[in-house]
């Protein structure tokens, strides 16, 4: 695509988007973003840019101030915030992936639209690349069960793309991802390992409480406690930022096989119900 077609001034709505663009060594494109874009790409700080609300909660007036010649937004999305994005009258690329799949022609997609098609190509190669030499070397351990959810009110399984990775981690992915789920069909399923990576929550969900709360100390996970904190941003962040999910998740099913990581916080301990009551 020739150069003087292409979008110089990129509003990303979503940190996917600027992950993306970062990956392909297109992130000086980037004149506005998200907040939480600085949590998955600190480089996105180097030069002032333009703080806009995300594909949740999008304006039309802050989009149309940033001067953008084109908008990248991903899920999750507000059909308000998709009003709001299309009365900018800015052309607007909107993606919700659901797979990998999806994230890789998401990924030749934005890196087609900026002229940098190969580029793109190599990103989706390396991830590819290794997601499979994590697979490979879990080929014939032992298949731990595995919780992963997304948000803990309502409770929530991670999305598919997570599934994925777990599944190439050397787990089995209990639940339908993306679906709501309720506490007593996760204790039923008794996982052997429990990971929460909740949206906006950054590394900071309380592991101790919400075993305690929904009484899943008595769960594989919670007797081993194997119960882990995965960043949020590296989980639900649907761009090549995910292999440091992969990473985490590789080190909390195969810890003898994977080194830790950063991102993943494991639960110290747990009050028993015995502790408890002992102590009232």
């Amino acid at each position: 695509m020739s150069s003087h077609h292409t979008p110089r001034r990129i509003a990303c709505l979503q940190p996917s988007a600027t992950v993306i663009l970062a990956a392909i060594g297109e992130l000086d494109r980037v004149v506005a973003c998200t907040k939480y874009c600085a949590e998955v790409v600190p480089e996105v700080t180097a030069q002032p840019r333009t703080i806009l609300a995300d594909s949740w909660t999008a304006n039309a007036e802050q989009i149309i101030a940033a001067h953008p010649d084109l908008v990248i937004a991903s899920v999750p999305y507000q059909e308000k915030a998709v009003i709001e994005i299309l009365k900018s009258g800015t052309p607007f690329l909107g993606f919700a992936p659901k797979s990998l799949a999806d994230i890789y022609a998401d990924i030749a997609i934005i890196a087609g639209a900026v002229g940098a098609s190969d580029r793109g190509e190599e990103v989706i190669y390396t991830m590819q690349h290794r997601i499979e030499k994590v697979r490979a070397r879990t080929t014939g351990l032992p298949r731990p069960r595995v919780f992963c959810e997304e948000w803990g009110k309502p409770l929530i399984a991670s999305q598919t793309w997570v599934a994925e990775l777990v599944e190439a981690a050397g787990g089995d992915f209990l639940g339908a991802p993306g679906r709501q789920i309720s506490f007593e069909e996760v204790a039923c399923m008794d996982p052997d390992i429990l990971i929460a990576a909740w949206c906006g929550a950054g590394d900071r969900v309380p592991l101790e409480k919400i075993l305690s709360d929904r009484h899943w100390q008595g769960t594989a996970a919670g007797r081993g406690l194997r119960v882990y904190c995965i960043r949020d941003e590296f989980l639900n962040t649907p761009a090549p930022s995910l292999l440091r999910g992969m990473d985490a998740l590789a080190f909390a099913i195969h810890p003898e096989v994977f080194a830790c990581t950063e991102g993943i916080r494991q639960i110290t301990g747990v009050p028993s119900s015995t502790a408890v009551n002992l102590a009232l």
